[in-house]
């Protein structure tokens, strides 16, 4: 026997399936498939070798009601099938569909190859012994609601793998459930296009400004160590670029397709810092998310992760810090499942650590584990020469911002910065740069708008308006602020030393431009 697919174009009559069927029944034709639509019927059939598909039709079509039979390679419902089928291959997460009995029934290439099975492997399995008893797509099935981007972390022997799902039920035509579809995605995979979508412009060592001798050392051994995954301590005083040296490493390494993802550890409360790096499970804390959050670790995996400030960590933070440098596992806030990380820590400050050490105040075993590879960015004061190209990239970024046009700085202007020592550093001469752009009137930049002293008389024809009390009050303030820092040598310090919070002391530090 072999088999013959072909649809029969006809007129509606009743009895017409039963004429059909009775030329079929005499040459021995077994019907395996139909399918009726108005106006035409789909046979699947199986014939003997020898039958002449050409005489079959004939007599078919000599039947009442039957205009014309036509063979088909495929029936309806498999051309449904292959075309969700093809669909199903596209589409770049897995797909997984369960059957009333949570039997699995449907998986796409994609699901196959993050839960490492084949299709024959896994179709006809309980999702459960697929993944956990816990599955979001069982509650689903019992529940009939659908979920959006739970997340979900499955053992499977020392392994442990971590996804996000979304699912929907299945309803037959009573309303009943009797399946569930569910989307999986690998939490690395969601990272990824997370990252892809959002991620900032990136810089590298070439657009790092500077040609000392010093300055072009350390550009050298950033090179050198960013092709490694070694931690990465970079030490400097406030303003040097800390942040855009180790962004250049990191696009300098083999993880510059991953993120980078920067971390101020003086900006946030212990609390919420923890929260923020670790994550947390549900119910960790009262106003947790519903399912919990995956912490900046987490969606740094494969990637950076740049600490900055990292002499401001609390003790209690700096022993999870340690834990996650020694055994590249996090534990989310709450929780007690260890989750595996691939993660390059380039950390950063402006703080003696080896002073802090000896006060107790910074952990030695972390500080170890930090300073596996020590870089040193070089202050303003120490790289002069690179002071006239720095002013040139200033102002181009000055002229557009600003709508200017400022093209030339006199040599009395140059010699009045030469003289200054920079404790602000590169950021400091940024904002006497943006401070002159502001307040002059022609091409030139001259030695009365280079302000350097921000409690420096403006020059009464360049004021734009008569100073306030506002303006009185924020200057006393950023002064006070200014002062306290430096005695305190710790934002947490200062605002205790202030009576206010640690959020509003980095809130006037950023309003002001504060470098300390």
């Amino acid at each position: 026997m072999k088999t013959l697919k072909f649809k029969v174009i006809n007129k509606d009559r009743v009895g017409l399936l039963l004429d059909i069927s009775k030329v079929l029944t005499a040459r021995n034709i077994n019907v395996t498939n139909l399918e009726v639509v108005p106006d035409i019927t789909y046979l699947e059939v199986a014939v003997p070798e020898n039958t002449d598909k050409q005489v079959l039709f004939r007599e078919l079509e000599a039947v009442p009601a039957v205009i014309k039979c036509v063979e088909i390679e495929l029936m309806p419902w498999e051309e449904t099938n292959q075309r969700l089928q093809a669909v199903l291959d596209a589409i770049s997460e897995g797909v997984l569909a369960i059957n009333s009995k949570a039997e699995i029934t449907t998986v796409n290439p994609v699901a196959e190859q993050i839960l490492n099975a084949s299709k024959e492997e896994l179709v006809g399995r309980k999702i459960n012994d697929v993944l956990a008893d816990d599955v979001p797509m069982l509650d689903c099935l019992r529940t009939g609601r659908t979920y959006n981007h739970h997340e979900i972390n499955i053992s499977k022997g020392k392994k442990k793998y971590h996804y996000v799902t979304s699912g929907r039920p299945i309803r037959d035509k009573n309303n009943k459930v009797v399946g569930v579809v569910a989307t999986i995605k690998d939490m690395t995979e969601v990272r990824r296009l997370v990252y892809s979508v959002t991620k900032p412009t990136m810089v590298t060592f070439d657009d790092i400004i500077g040609e000392s001798e010093k300055l072009q050392q350390v550009i050298e051994m950033g090179k050198r160590v960013a092709e490694g995954g070694s931690t990465v301590l970079l030490r400097g005083e406030s303003g040097t670029g800390k942040e855009l040296f180790a962004r250049s490493i990191h696009m300098a390494s083999p993880r510059r397709d991953q993120p980078f993802v920067p971390v101020n550890c003086a900006a946030l409360p212990d609390s919420l810092l923890e929260s923020e790096l670790f994550g947390y499970v549900e119910g960790a804390f009262t106003g947790s998310r519903k399912n919990g959050k995956q912490g900046l670790f987490e969606f740094a995996n494969g990637g950076t992760i740049f600490l900055d400030e990292i002499g401001e960590v609390s003790p209690h933070l700096q022993a999870k810090l340690l834990r996650v440098l020694q055994e590249g596992k996090v534990r989310r806030v709450g929780g007690q499942e260890e989750i595996p990380i691939n993660v390059r820590v380039i950390a950063a400050t402006n703080k003696n650590l080896e002073e802090m050490v000896e006060t107790s105040e910074f952990r030695k075993d972390l500080y170890y584990r930090l300073n596996v590879i020590p870089i040193h960015l070089p202050p303003l004061r120490e790289r002069k020469e690179d002071i006239p190209l720095l002013v040139n990239h200033f102002l181009e970024k000055m002229n557009i911002r600003f709508n200017k046009n400022v093209e030339y700085v006199s040599k009395e202007a140059l010699e009045k910065l030469y003289s200054h020592d920079w404790p602000g550093n590169v950021r400091e001469l940024e904002n006497v740069i943006e401070r002159a752009v502001n307040l002059v009137t022609g091409k030139w930049l001259t030695p009365d708008v280079i302000l350097i002293d921000p409690n420096q008389d403006i020059p009464a024809q360049s004021i734009p308006r008569e100073r306030t009390l506002n303006d009185i009050v924020s200057r006393v303030e950023k002064q006070l602020i200014t002062q306290v820092l430096k005695n305190s040598g710790s934002i947490r310090k200062a605002a205790k030393a202030l009576g206010v919070s640690h959020t509003t002391i980095m809130n006037k530090i950023k309003k002001y431009n504060i470098s300390y």
